[in-house]
């Protein structure tokens, strides 16, 4: 069953290797940002936050180990809020959790130059030993790596290839402006809500002709970009773990994907990755004016139909 989604992405793909503790701690952090003449506000406060987590992090685990993840912000209206923060690449021995709270921000301007000072407070734990590598990227309209890219037009088709180090499961989500979360994998037909993949093995998923040996054809969702308006910023979630995990519970929507509120999806991602020391999340994709659409010819309240 085919899908239908716009989107633009910005991707921070790569390997990403980690492990963690059980424990969390709470830790907080401030970084002063000088944007340069190229940046904007939104911008600007976007990389202070993120310096802020990797100091609170390094002030409170030392440094080292490289951590891949990402900052989820809306703009709405000239006003940034911000609903799940985690890293940039950084160089620390800590991966953030959850951001408490709103992060406080201080503009101004010095001798012309715009200047950011963010201040943060969140949940984290230390990273203790190394993780899965894993290599995860986006496709557009093929299959092989030479199709790997960030900006879609309106029909063009979105696949995912994924290799991984170590045999393990994995689940992917996307998030849209609206603060909905929309299960892309496991698909729609899964009976027991996850995924398993071998190790050393190569998959593209969301397309038909690549569905075995995981699925049979009929029991793939292929997802397919449009667009109805100017801008919009959605995110991919890209969750994986050596360990068994349960995707999380959603409801079906006639014309999209399974879908759950941002909000129950982050419980639900938080609670798991207390527990499980090895799940391993990454951001890679921020995704812009994005609409899903289940299949042609289903209308869905604010989504465009090819």
């Amino acid at each position: 069953m085919r899908h239908y989604i716009f989107l633009m992405i910005w991707m921070l793909l790569g390997v990403a290797s980690s492990g963690y503790a059980q424990k969390t701690k709470k830790v907080h952090g401030e970084y002063i940002y000088h944007a340069p003449e190229n940046v904007s506000i939104e911008q600007a406060r976007q990389t202070a936050l993120s310096r802020a987590q990797i100091q609170a992090l390094g002030d409170e685990f030392g440094t080292v180990v490289a951590q891949h993840n990402a900052t989820l912000m809306n703009n709405t209206n000239g006003s940034t809020h911000t609903d799940f923060t985690s890293l940039s690449s950084s160089d620390v021995k800590g991966e953030w959790l959850e951001t408490i709270g709103e992060p406080k921000y201080e503009i101004s301007y010095e001798q012309g130059m715009l200047v950011v000072k963010c201040s943060v407070t969140g949940k984290a734990r230390a990273i203790v030993a190394k993780q899965n590598n894993y290599v995860a990227k986006i496709l557009c309209n093929g299959i092989e790596d030479r199709n790997e890219g960030e900006n879609f037009k309106s029909g063009d088709d979105l696949y995912l290839a994924y290799q991984s180090a170590t045999k393990g499961y994995l689940a992917v989500y996307l998030i849209d402006d609206n603060k909905n979360a929309y299960c892309l994998l496991p698909y729609q037909s899964s009976k027991d809500g996850k995924v398993e993949v071998d190790a050393n093995t190569r998959y593209v998923f969301f397309n038909q002709k690549t569905a075995q040996p995981l699925f049979n054809s009929s029991d793939v969702d292929e997802y397919t970009m449009t667009c109805d308006k100017a801008s919009e910023t959605n995110y991919i979630y890209i969750i994986s773990s050596p360990n068994p995990f349960i995707k999380a519970i959603d409801n079906a929507v006639e014309g999209l994907p399974r879908e759950l509120k941002y909000d129950d999806f982050q419980k639900w991602l938080s609670k798991n990755r207390t527990a499980d020391k090895d799940m391993q999340v990454d951001l890679p994709i921020r995704l812009r004016n994005r609409n899903i659409i289940k299949k042609p010819g289903t209308f869905a309240p604010g989504f465009f139909i090819l």
